[in-house]
């Protein structure tokens, strides 16, 4: 019975093969420079930076240069209102009423009033719409950015002269440095925080680093924001418990805070105490089990957060929670829009190096979101053109009272998932935060803040959900855990900013171990096919004889060179290297090398240089000695050219072939006449 399985197999197998075609061809040994005439190969000339130059403005068109510089001028005049409108218009308006309490909640957050967290609901959001690429992505606030933004705050805020005069009250002044004259505002600082965000984005933009994101990892970015929320929570105990917390700057700063809010836990405020936990359990309540339930029967999501804010505002002044219970209030928010403002110059350099981290956290946040959107709707997003964008939209913020502004992930979805098409959803829910601006702030001003730390103690649930990730992280390979765990750890013993630091040192790392970190193997043939694999993974493939074949996978520069020619010599059979890469060591004895060939494959090699080119001259020097002679094989263009270049300088003269078949065929027939 076995055996009859077995033939059936046989079959099977022989029926399987029998259906591909017949790979047949019939050719002349060829080698690199025949590939070169036949192909009819002309190497690419390189322009230099002023010629680019030369070439952009002779090929320059005023039209496309503004299309592209303002995309909305590109598909506004394809909007339609009959199909694009009535989506928008209930995206804008559901957006909105999130940005209210999240505006109101991360610019307390950020050190400054909540109307500032409202102003970027306007400000920085009507300028993406004129210069962003992203259909879908909502601009303004963010937890993590408000974060960010308060560490610059507290290391150079005084609050002295705040702008805001309820505010200031709860703010412990910091003076800039020792010798550092000057008082800022909160306020101050965080405009200047803004502006140079978009400088600095602006440049990045200019230097088409678009791509920089890539080098923030999903592990380094979940880890970073996961250590974030835990940040954020420690910082909202004050305003959930109604007591005073000192403020801690460093490393070990949340275990400072933790130690020094467990003595006063017995202060705290009752009334603050049972407002924060009836915030908090409304919230998860309508979280977790009316908006879903809600979201099957209606597209507009129940609005909790808004439903709050305002309960609060109105138990508060119906109970004077303020004066008769000591409850902290939101305080003073003016009415109106700010007036333009630059902020201090000396402020601006002061914090131009704080804000590098915020303008990279935001952007990769940013792009994230928007490629996500883009790839599910089937458009394009401009990474660079992101950059310009959120640039702009910083500067301009920064000059109107706002944070640095960041993609936030719920409104964003709830903008997608309510029907918005275009950012015509973004200049809907722009206008009516400027009619709350304009007539309604002041209602807000007897809001308790407890009620605010509860919204965003219960929003960072996802954030915290995050770091069930780890296990999946874990399974892909072990050292995306290795990065999640640096970071998460460095964010919370450390700082924000420490840590993203160390996550990105991680992450490069990993992306060295992973990609840039060199590979050798020998290869060997498997039989009557021309094929060449490697014999330590493929147990039917035999080692041709008398040649050996080596195969080297990654870059090969100055940097790489004496490792290669390490891996080369130990792979091939040790033969001994001149005397200056021995130091002096003059007793080894020249051993013959067995194999009469040895075939370089550089099909998997990307770059090499001058000093690559150096090392093959040699070591094939060296392979003469014994009389054994080298071939290079696979190389692509770019390889072929460099080879040229360093035969050229008479660097060395090298034999190189297009397939390592062509060259094992070339040294057979050439051992075989010399017989």
């Amino acid at each position: 019975m076995d055996e009859d399985n077995s033939d059936y197999e046989k079959k099977e197998s022989i029926n399987e093969y029998t259906h591909l075609p017949i790979y047949s061809v019939n050719r002349l040994v060829l080698r690199q420079e025949d590939i070169a005439e036949h192909g009819g190969y002309q190497k690419q000339v390189q322009l230099n930076y002023a010629d680019n130059v030369k070439k952009s403005c002779f090929n320059f068109n005023i039209v496309q240069f503004l299309l592209n510089l303002i995309p909305v001028l590109r598909w506004l005049p394809k909007y339609s209102l009959k199909q694009d409108l009535p989506g928008d218009l209930s995206a804008g308006i559901t957006v909105a009423v999130m940005h209210i309490p999240q505006g109101m909640a991360y610019g307390l957050l950020a050190g400054v009033s909540p109307s500032s967290g409202l102003y970027m609901a306007f400000f920085p959001t009507l300028i993406y719409f004129l210069f962003g690429t992203s259909r879908h992505i909502s601009v303004g606030t963010l937890s993590v950015i408000s974060l960010m933004t308060l560490k610059v705050v507290q290391t150079y805020g005084t609050d002295v002269s705040g702008s805001h005069p309820n505010l200031n009250s709860t703010t412990e002044p910091t003076l800039m440095s020792i010798n550092q004259v000057e008082h800022y505002t909160n306020i101050q600082v965080v405009t200047a925080c803004a502006f140079m965000c978009g400088i600095h984005q602006i440049l990045m933009s200019f230097f088409r680093l678009g791509s920089l994101a890539a080098l923030l990892s999903e592990p380094l970015v979940n880890g970073f924001t996961t250590g974030a929320a835990v940040h954020v929570t420690v910082s909202q105990l004050k305003d959930l418990f109604g007591i005073e917390i000192p403020r801690h700057k460093g490393a070990f700063k949340i275990i400072y805070t933790i130690l020094d809010w467990i003595p006063q836990i017995p202060n705290s405020n009752v009334t603050t105490i049972i407002m924060s936990g009836c915030v908090i359990l409304f919230m998860v309540i309508m979280n977790e089990i009316l908006k879903p339930r809600c979201s099957k029967m209606c597209k507009f999501p129940l609005p909790a957060e808004l439903i709050a804010v305002v309960g609060g505002t109105l138990i508060s002044s119906l109970l004077n929670l303020g004066t008769e219970h000591h409850v902290k209030l939101v305080g003073f928010i003016p009415m109106g829009l700010p007036s333009p403002e630059l902020p201090p110059i000396k402020l601006l350099w002061a914090v131009s190096v704080d804000s590098i981290a915020i303008a990279i956290v935001s952007y990769t946040i940013t792009i994230s979101m928007a490629l996500i959107f883009a790839k599910k709707q089937n458009y394009e997003v401009r990474p660079n053109q992101e950059l310009l964008a959120m640039g702009l939209s910083n500067i301009v913020g920064g000059m109107f009272s706002c944070i640095p502004n960041a993609t936030s992930l719920s409104r964003s979805l709830i903008q997608e998932q309510t029907g918005g098409r275009t950012q015509i959803a973004s200049v809907v829910s722009s206008f009516l935060i400027l009619i709350i601006l304009l007539w309604i702030a002041p209602f807000f001003q007897m809001l308790p803040r407890c009620v605010l730390s509860g919204i965003i103690v219960v929003a960072l649930k996802g954030m915290y959900t995050q770091a069930l990730q780890l296990k999946r992280f874990h399974q892909e390979c072990k050292i995306e855990s290795l990065t999640w765990l640096v970071t998460f750890g460095a964010v919370v013993l450390v700082d924000v900013d420490i840590g993203l630091f160390f996550g990105l040192m991680t992450s490069l790392f990993a992306i060295y171990i992973k990609g840039w970190r060199s590979q050798c193997a020998m290869l060997g043939a498997i039989n009557d096919t021309g094929i060449y694999v490697n014999l330590a993974t493929h147990n039917k493939a035999v080692e041709v004889a008398n040649i050996k074949i080596f195969q080297y996978i990654g870059a090969i520069n100055f940097s790489s060179a004496s490792s290669f020619k390490r891996s080369l010599y130990k792979n091939v059979g040790e033969i001994r290297p001149n005397t200056t890469e021995l130091n002096g060591n003059v007793d080894g004895v020249l051993k013959k090398l067995q194999p009469h060939a040895v075939i370089v494959d550089l099909s998997c090699v990307s770059n090499i240089d001058m000093a690559a080119c150096r090392a093959f001259a040699e070591i094939q020097t060296d392979f003469l000695i014994s009389n054994t002679v080298m071939y290079l094989c696979g190389p692509n263009d770019r390889l072929v050219d460099a080879i040229q270049h360093a035969e050229h300088l008479s660097v060395g003269k090298f034999s190189v072939f297009p397939t390592i078949h062509d060259a094992v065929l070339y040294f057979q027939s050439s051992a075989a006449d010399n017989v």
